[in-house]
């Protein structure tokens, strides 16, 4: 009688065991992204300001599309056109598929920055990315304050000539407006082009 009980448990053992393994099997695979995953995340939910054309958007303008939105000025020596430059070379790469993305740069200059000249730097990178504008120092802060991101100005020789202090990464949202990603300058076209593959072909 014990020897039957014994088996009857290590079938029932084997049995859970097996269960066990193709449920796993099943389940879909984590997906591994190159930028950090900030899912979840309970800042840089959205905004609300006005493009190149003096048209007031907001994340759920962009619906259906993964968005890229990065923080710069104009005048910015570097990380800023690179930056463009990699997004414009990934939206390319992307093929078809590029059209389902969005690339949006946020000025930390708008006393500089005026809509005209915004226009003229997008148009520089591609015609449909899109440059969003502060209209006051408040707004500003506040937009900053919300996505967690540095600026600072620098004074230079001139009263004009001052330069920005800036942060230098990307937040990456799927097509749904969910953040999901905060891409490190410096990763590389390759890295955000996976990610938004990734992202487009999950939504």
């Amino acid at each position: 009688m014990k020897k039957r009980q014994a088996l009857q448990w290590g079938f029932t053992v084997l049995g859970a065991a097996l269960a066990a393994s193709l449920m796993t099997a099943c389940a879909p695979a984590k997906t591994e992204f190159k930028s950090v995953d900030i899912t979840g995340a309970e800042y840089a939910r959205d905004f609300k300001l006005p493009d190149q054309n003096g048209q007031v958007r907001t994340l759920a303008d962009f619906k259906g599309k993964a968005v890229v939105v990065f923080f710069g000025y104009t005048q910015c020596p570097d990380v800023c056109p690179t930056t463009m430059s990699e997004m414009a070379e990934v939206k390319r790469q992307l093929g078809a598929d590029g059209e389902r993305l969005q690339a949006i740069f946020v000025t930390v200059d708008p006393a500089r920055d005026t809509a005209e000249l915004l226009k003229a730097y997008m148009g520089n990178f591609d015609p449909t990315f899109i440059a969003l504008r502060p209209e006051t120092p408040e707004q500003l802060a506040a937009l900053a304050k919300d996505f967690k991101i540095y600026y600072k100005k620098v004074e230079g020789k001139t009263e004009s000539s001052y330069t920005m202090d800036h942060s230098a990464g990307s937040y990456i949202y799927d097509p749904q407006g969910r953040l999901r990603l905060f891409a490190r300058y410096g990763s590389g076209p390759q890295a955000l082009l996976s990610d938004l593959q990734a992202l487009l072909r999950a939504s």
